[in-house]
């Protein structure tokens, strides 16, 4: 007997809770203030798209660091994703390197 994924349950559940505690005639405010949420967010996200894609060639250099990298490997990747060489360079070079590259130019 199969009652379905424990989170299918859990957001019933919260449902249901969401309409004990507002009732069903809040339903279509809270409704109205995701929407809103979502419309800002949806906007917010084009405004810094647009913005990275004028922004300067070493401000928009990519590193590919995942989660399962070692904090030395993550900092080489970003560095070499800046165009910035780490042969013979201690951690903390690399690091004042990355910051300098990153600081805007006055």
């Amino acid at each position: 007997m199969a009652f379905g994924d424990p989170l299918q349950w859990i957001i019933i559940g919260v449902i249901v809770i969401v309409i004990f505690l507002w009732g069903p005639q809040k339903i279509p405010d809270l409704a109205k203030a995701l929407g809103r949420a979502r419309r800002e967010f949806d906007q917010a996200s084009k405004e810094f798209a647009a913005s990275a894609t004028t922004a300067p060639a070493a401000a928009t250099a990519t590193a590919t660091v995942t989660p399962d990298m070692s904090a030395d490997q993550a900092l080489v990747e970003a560095a070499r994703g800046l165009g910035i060489s780490t042969e013979g360079k201690t951690r903390a070079q690399i690091s004042q390197e990355i910051v300098a590259k990153a600081k805007p130019q006055a």
